[in-house]
């Protein structure tokens, strides 16, 4: 079968860039609608081919040998057309095969968008975003670096990151996990590891998770983690490679990340696990303005893949509104969100608002939520909208909801993993706002 499909495909001169075509996956092993992204010669005179699943995110595009690809022939049901109108990239696409007695409102299709963290098309974005993003999807198609070793971990990447040539064109980085910098060799990083003193990101230290009781050293819950953790701020005007590194690295598993290298007017809040000898190896992060125009306390966030599902994200969520309050201010992330950012962020609204709703003892309005949870008042009432908590009346919005439903929405992510911050253990000064800003 296999051979069938090599003899089809070099019959017809194979598929061309643009091609439909079916494809077995790596990651499931099954059979799903792709679009051929790129193709190039292999050594028998065929092609591999490069392709993004239409009913999957980028980070699953991949190169494959020619009989793993195969053409769309529709059955007479036009089954394998309604397949790939299924796994259409836009919600306009999406939606369209709705059929004629279900009316495409607005507010179904930006719910839909939510739901499925589907993106715009790009001609539906402004003129100036259409060029950006055009020019975007050409220069990211294809996935440049396929692997990364960072420390003990070997990680498929997702996307495609601007690092330098000629290690741009490596099949896999070796990354020093102190300095961040890069390598196309194991042997010149273990030379650089063998020079290498820093054993933490070039920062300050800020907040280190509380120890375990003296009585029970096996404990863990609330603040206590194992291993502990760390956060250190590091400043990208003072530690400029090691964020320009950091940005190139979080490029790798973030599509729509476009800050590399100006990164002086940003800090830099990096998450480590502690091991027992005191080397700090890295998590995740985020950034943040020092100056935001928009009121934004976070632009980038990521977890590493190897460190996800771990509740680490949420905590890096919660970290940044912890640094809200330290403001004085309410705060709200950076647009757009990636499709695990925006799960992520989610997850923690309704935590958090459900649980300011629990623990007062009167009526609280949207603002009195917002201020209890540094979290802006537009992202409040989103997430009561998502719960249905909400009501519009008389030009207002009205919580409405009882104790019941409360406990029953917080039932449902009781099974998160959720590492509490013991904000007696952060140690943070603010930064200095400029002159003449607010």
């Amino acid at each position: 079968m296999a051979r069938t499909g090599r003899r089809e495909a070099a019959s017809s001169g194979g598929f061309d860039v643009g091609a439909r075509v079916y494809c077995k996956a790596t990651f499931d092993k099954q059979t799903h609608a792709a679009e051929v992204v790129e193709r190039r010669p292999d050594s028998e005179g065929g092609f591999i081919y490069y392709v993004h699943y239409a009913e999957f995110d980028k980070r699953l595009d991949e190169w494959l040998p020619a009989e793993r690809v195969s053409r769309i022939q529709p059955s007479a049901s036009g089954e394998g057309l309604t397949r790939l109108t299924s796994g259409a990239s836009t919600a306009s696409e999406l939606l369209s095969s709705l059929s004629g007695d279900q009316k495409l409102t607005r507010r179904l299709k930006r719910k839909y968008e939510e739901i499925h963290h589907v993106g715009p098309a790009v001609e539906e974005l402004p003129p100036i975003d259409q060029h950006l993003e055009k020019e975007h999807q050409e220069k990211t198609k294809v996935k440049n670096i396929q692997v990364i070793e960072l420390g003990k971990y070997e990680m498929d990447t997702w996307y495609y990151s601007p690092y330098p040539e000629p290690y741009a064109s490596c099949e896999k980085l070796y990354i020093c996990e102190y300095t961040l910098k890069y390598f196309r060799k194991k042997k010149t990083l273990l030379r650089h590891l063998a020079k290498c003193t820093l054993r933490h990101p070039p920062g300050d230290e800020i907040y280190r998770s509380p120890p375990p009781p003296t009585d029970d050293p096996g404990f863990v819950g609330g603040a206590v983690v194992s291993p502990p953790i760390s956060m250190f701020e590091v400043d990208g005007a003072k530690s400029k490679v090691y964020c320009q590194n950091l940005c190139l690295l979080s490029k790798l598993f973030l599509d729509h990340k476009t800050l590399y290298y100006d990164v002086d007017p940003f800090l830099f809040y990096v998450l480590c696990e502690r091991d027992a000898q005191g080397h700090h190896h890295l998590v995740g992060y985020f950034s943040k303005e020092k100056n935001s125009a928009e009121g934004n306390n976070l632009a980038c966030i990521l977890t590493l893949p190897a460190f996800q599902r771990k509740g680490y994200g949420r905590f890096l969520i919660a970290f940044s509104y912890e640094l809200s309050k330290k403001e004085g201010k309410v705060g709200s992330p950076e647009r757009p969100l990636s499709d695990l950012g925006a799960v992520s962020y989610r997850s923690y609204w309704t935590r958090m608002i459900l649980e300011a709703l629990r623990d007062s003892k009167a009526s609280l309005s949207i603002k009195d939520i917002s201020e209890a949870t540094a979290i802006k008042t537009d992202d409040v009432v989103r997430t009561l909208e998502s719960l249905s908590l909400i009501k519009y009346w008389k030009g207002d919005h009205i919580i409405s909801v009882t104790q019941k439903i409360i406990e029953e929405h917080l039932r449902t992510i009781s099974h998160q993993k959720n590492i509490e911050i013991d904000v007696s253990r952060l140690h943070w000064t603010p930064y200095p706002t400029q002159t003449g800003k607010k």
